[in-house]
């Protein structure tokens, strides 16, 4: 319970840095916001830490959906519109690295779920500090190896 009430008040102070700095806040960020006050807060008032474990869940199954709908519905690669000055690509292989990302964020949540409910809450924790962190770097090192060969060097 410490723990979710030290996350919700960090999630905090960060978007207020941003704000202060910035004058803006990203649309992750908002996301993330919203998601740990929200579930944190039910976690909190109910005392039950169910909601908390939704939280790695929800936030990565909402950069799923945003990275599909927005590509199905707007036709915008959010990828692309990140990397696309940095590397030359067809827009096949521009929409298939959209979909690998989009399609490992939804198993990362589903993932999570598996671990959360079928694990101790420390197990939970480990897994979510160590184990999230350490496939979104083995997925982002692998993605990189793969599309090395696209990347422009930058003008000098």
């Amino acid at each position: 319970m410490a723990a979710t009430a030290a996350a919700i008040i960090t999630t905090i102070a960060q978007t207020a840095w941003s704000w202060i700095r910035n004058k803006k806040i990203e649309k992750m960020m908002l996301i993330n916001l919203g998601i740990i006050v929200i579930l944190g807060g039910a976690t909190l008032l109910l005392k039950d830490e169910t909601f908390i474990k939704w939280k790695p869940t929800a936030l990565y199954w909402a950069f799923a959906i945003i990275l599909s709908l927005s590509n199905l519905i707007f036709k915008k690669n959010l990828i692309k519109a990140m990397m696309g000055s940095k590397m030359q690509m067809s827009d096949t292989l521009w929409s298939k690295l959209n979909l690998s990302w989009a399609g490992f964020f939804l198993f990362m949540g589903c993932l999570n779920l598996y671990v959360a409910f079928n694990f101790s809450t420390d197990m939970w924790v480990n897994f979510k500090l160590f184990g999230g962190m350490g496939l979104l770097l083995i997925f982002a090192l692998g993605q990189a190896l793969i599309l090395a060969k696209h990347i422009t060097p930058e003008d000098e």
